[in-house]
């Protein structure tokens, strides 16, 4: 059971009440209080698109995806994608080495990237291409580019539902 009092709009007296509701005894609720409003549902990852988007994947499967990396990958992933699918290794590295809450070293981001493919091997649709791709020789990151849509939504979940997320 969850219980949340808010302290900025409830007072003692809702709070006290609330609390002897969720232990089931009965409250004298005042004939002047608010009526609650109505909790709104919170999305999961239901609430995205079950459809084939290219390669087996769907909005749900990158959610997963997503939601099972390590933090570190995540950071970077999400940096590619908001640059449209497509980035530079020094672009990338230069973004980590620098950021002001979770820097990565500039010779770790291969390493912290490894996690991609493996965690696309467990969660990942079945003999689908590597969601990022790597070019040595251009020094580029890539995910196809059908995908970053899909990947913008399962961020935009993985915001509002933290909780659902690998730590």
């Amino acid at each position: 059971m969850r219980l949340s009092i808010d302290t900025e709009t409830d007072t003692y007296e809702q709070a006290i009440a609330a609390v002897q509701a969720a232990y089931g005894l009965r409250p004298v609720v005042p004939d002047d209080w608010p009526t609650a409003s109505a909790v709104e549902p919170r999305l999961g990852p239901e609430a995205l698109g079950g459809d084939d988007i290219v390669d087996g994947w769907t909005e749900q499967g990158l959610f997963r995806m997503v939601a099972s990396l390590m933090p570190g990958a995540r950071a970077v992933l999400r940096r590619i994608v908001d640059l449209g699918g497509t980035a530079s290794y020094d672009d990338v590295q230069q973004y980590f080495a620098d950021h002001p809450t979770a820097p990565i070293p500039p010779a770790k981001i291969g390493g912290t990237l490894t996690s991609v493919q493996a965690v696309q091997r467990r969660v990942g649709p079945a003999d689908a291409r590597k969601l990022l791709q790597r070019d040595e020789r251009a020094r580029l990151y890539g995910i196809d580019r059908s995908l970053v849509e899909g990947l913008t939504r399962a961020f935009a979940l993985a915001d509002a539902r933290p909780d659902l997320l690998r730590r």
